[in-house]
């Protein structure tokens, strides 16, 4: 397939599931496991399909880097199990890791809650020419946080400024910083791979019964499907809230795998392309170098 066939397909493939305006938001109209009518019988295809996409993701993640103008932020939220680790691996691995970088966010350190919840994540922000991947985020102070309130204690924020309208102010700093970010130069691009409640608990399993997936395990993460409600209420607040032209949010359907990483994978070439990305044009005393070094190179 030639490459403006697929960066066509590709935005076929993301459109449905790109939110691009939070007004009249709701998860209920997506399914996690939707396969945009593919079956299982396609899922030869659709990997072949993921393949052809990571080596154009490589070539256009080339002319990003050798351009050195733009940069690219991916972030990846998702309830555990969902598969965020297995897509970044996939669609990533053609990518030159000198171009991208990733960052795993984790429970924050005593020194970042010593800093506004942003700063960790400002100071792992792409360099020009680079892809950086989050995998979660400064999101999770809109979500775990969120859920579990009793966790802004350990913010250390000043008591009066923990109101009823902490959350709407928390969106509206997102908002700014995304906006800002784009005005820079960095396009953010950002993934909620939407797992069922079942496929989460089938998948919970399997990192129980198999031996060399019980590190991938925590008592922690079932316990927190006690609330599950209310992480899906936050997500769907999250997303409404968050999601706008320049920085849009993709509800990418979860349950399947082999289409979880294609949807992204779609995703990221339609941001890629959307650059109009080149590879520089050298000069008349560039080419002149050129030459020289050839003749003495014969």
């Amino acid at each position: 397939m030639k490459k403006k066939d697929y960066i066509k397909r590709a935005k076929k493939i993301s459109k449905p599931f790109r939110v691009d305006g939070g007004k009249g938001f709701k998860l209920k109209h997506f399914d996690p496991d939707d396969t945009l009518n593919l079956k299982s019988e396609d899922k030869p295809k659709a990997k072949e399909a993921l393949q052809d996409g990571i080596e154009l993701l490589a070539e256009l993640q080339d002319m990003l880097y050798a351009q050195d103008r733009w940069s690219v932020l991916l972030i990846f939220q998702a309830m555990d199990a969902a598969g965020k680790d297995g897509a970044i691996k996939h669609v990533m691995s053609g990518i030159n890791p000198q171009g991208c970088q990733v960052f795993s966010f984790k429970a924050p350190s005593r020194e970042e809650l010593d800093h506004d919840f942003l700063w960790r994540c400002m100071k792992s922000l792409p360099e020009r020419g680079r892809i950086g991947i989050f995998n979660r985020s400064y999101y999770e102070d809109t979500l775990v946080v969120r859920v579990h309130r009793e966790i802004l204690v350990n913010k250390r924020l000043p008591k009066e400024l923990i109101t009823k309208k902490i959350w709407d102010e928390r969106f509206q700093d997102i908002r700014n910083f995304e906006k800002y970010l784009n005005r820079n130069g960095t396009i953010v691009r950002k993934f909620f791979l939407y797992v069922s409640k079942d496929e989460q608990k089938k998948r919970f399993l399997e990192r129980i019964d198999n031996p060399e997936k019980n590190w991938k395990f925590s008592s922690a993460d079932a316990k927190e499907r006690g609330h599950w409600d209310e992480y899906m209420n936050a997500y769907e607040e999250m997303i409404r809230n968050t999601a706008t032209k320049d920085s849009p949010w993709y509800v990418v359907p979860a349950d399947n795998k082999w289409f979880t990483r294609l949807v992204v994978a779609a995703a990221v070439i339609d941001a890629l392309a959307s650059l109009n990305l080149e590879y520089p044009e050298v000069g008349e005393d560039k080419l002149k170098e050129l030459s020289e070094a050839k003749k003495l190179l014969q």
